[in-house]
């Protein structure tokens, strides 16, 4: 599965190590903008894999209001998945999630900018 960067996804990151057989992984991590002002978290294992990119319901781990809930939500997913990865030897370094990666694309959402 290739991704497009649908309209309402503002930042994405992809943790990379290893399931229970010791089969390389990807999990693909995101922040999202949906209608109503809300803000929202998705997890997909192996989105390569999916006939359709498009998210289930059960991809969702959070969803709110608060940027900085949508924050602190998104970076504890993401700490969790790049932990387990590193148990697993994996050596690579995620960046987490920061405000202003999401300001701009929220800025262009809203002016056109």
């Amino acid at each position: 599965m290739k991704h497009s960067g649908g309209a309402g996804r503002f930042a994405e990151r992809i943790v990379v190590g290893l399931d229970d057989g010791g089969t390389r992984e990807r999990v693909l991590i995101w922040i999202e903008r949906r209608p109503g002002a809300l803000w929202a978290v998705g997890r997909q294992v192996n989105p390569q894999h999916r006939e359709t990119e498009a998210p289930r319901a059960d991809d969702y781990v959070w969803e709110g209001f608060e940027l900085d809930d949508c924050l602190d939500a998104a970076n504890a997913t993401l700490e969790d998945d790049a932990a387990v990865s590193e148990e697993d030897g994996g050596t690579e370094r995620v960046k987490p999630f920061v405000r202003e990666e999401l300001l701009a694309p929220l800025e262009r959402f809203f002016f056109g900018r």
